[in-house]
């Protein structure tokens, strides 16, 4: 078990850095941060990655990067945060891929670690008879 928490927080830490650093990288050069070109915005409602930049530092870089922190000083949380930024980084990337109507390696391998947190996430609430999975098995022992 102290495997999985291990590796969740290992995630939460790849993937709260990389989003902030991704996220400052738009944030700094919102016309075109890391090589992108603004071309790959037509079509979507931006017309910077300054926007988007903004919400990656702030809910998948910070947001990742608290849930480690909650998760080193409260274990409990570990499954809830888990659950939460996993699915967060899942509907990032799915929002991004629609809005700049392509998908690329790094968009399938980040989907991937978000369902990856989410998998470790549920692994560890069943583990520890968190909520809600408590109530379900207890629905089917009935």
């Amino acid at each position: 078990m102290k495997g999985l928490f291990i590796a969740a927080r290992i995630l939460h830490g790849f993937v709260g850095v990389g989003a902030l650093a991704g996220g400052g990288a738009a944030m700094l050069n919102p016309r075109n941060p890391l090589g992108i070109p603004p071309e790959s915005l037509e079509g979507s409602p931006f017309t910077t990655y300054l926007i988007p930049g903004i919400i990656l530092f702030a809910l998948i870089g910070l947001g990742n990067v608290l849930a480690l922190a909650l998760s080193l000083r409260y274990p409990k949380t570990q499954a809830y945060s888990g659950c939460t930024m996993g699915g967060a980084l899942m509907i990032w990337i799915f929002v991004q891929c629609i809005m700049l109507r392509s998908v690329v390696f790094l968009h399938v391998f980040f989907f991937a670690v978000g369902g990856v947190m989410v998998l470790l996430s549920l692994i560890i609430m069943y583990q520890n008879r968190q909520f809600p999975v408590n109530r379900i098995m207890k629905f089917f022992q009935k």
